[in-house]
């Protein structure tokens, strides 16, 4: 059977069950500063800082549009849930860690790929 079957045959469509909020949510403006959305492989990297920190993390890279009649908008954001139950250290201010460890992340993955753009912007034009 070919993906056309199945697709027929399976809803794509659905409600999810309700569910708590996390306890601790952070969310990084990444693409007003990047002017792009955050790699798979960058979110690879925050989740292994984190995971030094944290037994289990969940991060959302996040692509919002917003419509009205008038005007259009698409912001990416990166989003970290995680419980205080999962910190591998008790009696430390888990929130400012996670704020100061998430915010170094996002500063460096930006000054990297920043750095890689001007480097392409001062390769010569090709002959012509």
């Amino acid at each position: 059977m070919g993906t056309t079957g199945l697709v027929d045959q399976t809803p794509l469509t659905f409600i999810p069950e309700p569910r708590d909020a996390p306890e601790l949510e952070i969310r990084v403006n990444f693409g007003m500063f990047a002017g792009r959305d955050a790699t798979n492989a960058e979110i690879d990297d925050l989740a292994r800082d984190l995971l030094g920190v944290l037994r289990r993390v969940s991060i959302v890279s996040l692509r919002r549009h917003e419509f009205d009649a008038e005007v259009e908008a698409a912001i990416h954001q990166v989003k970290v849930e995680a419980s205080s139950a999962d910190a591998r250290t008790t009696g430390t201010e888990l929130e400012a860690q996670l704020l100061e460890l998430i915010d170094a992340w996002a500063r460096r993955a930006i000054e990297h790929r920043h750095v890689e753009l001007a480097e392409v912007e001062a390769l010569p034009e090709p002959a012509g």
